[in-house]
């Protein structure tokens, strides 16, 4: 792959701010995005809509190969298409939630999404957002971020944005949840949550989104990716 676009990677756990910062640099440069996390949402989602059932393993992992989706960024805000429709409210239900688990666990499944995630390395370059972007998925990539924060920060803000939605939610349940699948995520077998030995490790919590953006906008900078935008 070295012949190929530049990609940078931003992985790290949920309410780092990876969705936000990874969308705001991808406008900025005008590269492609990738939100992997939302990859096996939008396959479970895939085969609801052409009516294959979620245990039927190669006729999921078809899908899954050829599915169309696009992350287009709009006033730094990315947008999840699934066959051209905006589904980025749908795919983020608890039943979608569900049915997404149902399909990760399925082996030609997560081989087909790898090979999907690896075709949206596309000129001029390519933000990924995930969890083992920089580990599994471009394990080459020229520039490699691992955002985190605090439980405690990670929870505010998700709390604050479900407030903002309308939804009534408990901090300190959300806290729970976090530190619950922090515990998961880095310690499954398969491609644990953890920085790539060779990324660079971010601590947003008393970092603002704009300062975030900078400073990695600054990295590629040095490293010849971008030129000053």
């Amino acid at each position: 792959m070295s012949e190929q676009a530049p990609v940078l990677t931003i992985d790290g756990p949920g309410g780092a701010g990876k969705g936000t910062i990874s969308g705001l640099i991808a406008e900025r440069l005008d590269w492609h995005l990738l939100d992997s996390g939302a990859l096996y949402r939008l396959t479970a989602h895939a085969a609801v809509k052409h009516n294959v059932a979620l245990d039927d393993e190669p006729a999921v992992a078809k899908l899954a190969e050829r599915l169309d989706v696009a992350f287009p960024v709009e006033g730094g805000m990315p947008k999840t298409l699934l066959e051209g429709e905006d589904v980025g409210r749908a795919i983020r239900t608890e039943q979608a939630g569900e049915r997404a688990s149902q399909v990760a666990a399925l082996p030609l499944v997560r081989e087909a999404l790898l090979s999907r995630q690896r075709d949206f390395r596309q000129a001029p370059g390519l933000v990924a957002d995930g969890r083992d972007m920089g580990t599994v998925v471009f394990d080459d990539a020229p520039l490699k971020i691992f955002l985190t924060a605090s439980a405690e920060e990670r929870a505010r803000r998700r709390h604050l944005q479900l407030r903002e939605a309308g939804v009534d939610a408990s901090l300190s349940s959300l806290l729970k949840e976090i530190q619950a699948r922090d515990a998961r995520d880095t310690q499954r077998s398969v491609a644990p949550l953890k920085p790539a030995d060779d990324a660079i490790t971010l601590d947003t919590t008393r970092l603002s989104i704009p300062e975030v953006v900078d400073r990695i906008t600054e990295l590629l900078i040095q490293r010849g990716l971008a030129t000053g935008v």
